[in-house]
C-alpha cells in the first residue's frame, strides 16, 4: 500500500549516506567553522539569542544560514515572542546588506482555520 514511501525513503537514505546532506545537534556546532555549507536551521524560534549568535558566528566563507520558524510556536518556557533567536536575529540583521529576510503574515498559516485562528488568539 505505501511503497511510494519505500523507494521515496531508499532515496533520502541515499542523500544521507552520499553526505550530501548531513543533520547534527546544535551542540556539535562550537568550536567549528562551516565553509561552502547551506546551513538550514528549523524550528529556529526555539533558540535563545546567545545559540543563534553562536550559529551565524561561525559561518565561514560561502556559506549561507536559513532561519525558519514561526515565532507563534514557541515551546520553550523562557522563551516568547520577542525574546527568541529567531526574532532576535531579524532584528539584528535587518538593513544588513548580507541578509535577506521573508516574514509570512498569520493569514498565511497553511494548517487549518483553527491553527490560525489560535495563533490570533492566544
Amino acid at each position: 500500500m505505501f511503497g511510494w514511501y519505500a523507494e521515496e525513503n531508499r532515496e533520502i537514505e541515499e542523500i544521507f549516506d552520499r553526505q550530501l546532506i548531513q543533520t547534527e545537534a546544535l551542540n556539535f556546532i562550537r568550536g567549528r567553522s562551516l565553509e561552502k555549507t547551506y546551513l538550514i536551521i528549523d524550528e529556529a524560534q526555539n533558540m535563545t539569542p546567545n545559540q543563534v549568535k553562536g550559529i551565524i558566528t561561525r559561518t565561514g566563507k560561502d556559506t549561507k544560514i536559513i532561519l525558519v520558524g514561526d515565532p507563534n510556536q514557541i515551546d520553550k518556557p523562557f522563551l516568547d515572542e520577542r525574546t527568541n533567536g529567531l526574532t532576535y536575529a531579524a532584528g539584528k540583521m535587518k538593513g544588513s546588506p548580507l541578509c535577506y529576510q521573508l516574514t509570512m503574515m498569520a493569514d498565511e498559516c497553511e494548517r487549518s482555520p483553527l491553527a490560525l485562528d489560535a495563533i490570533q488568539r492566544l
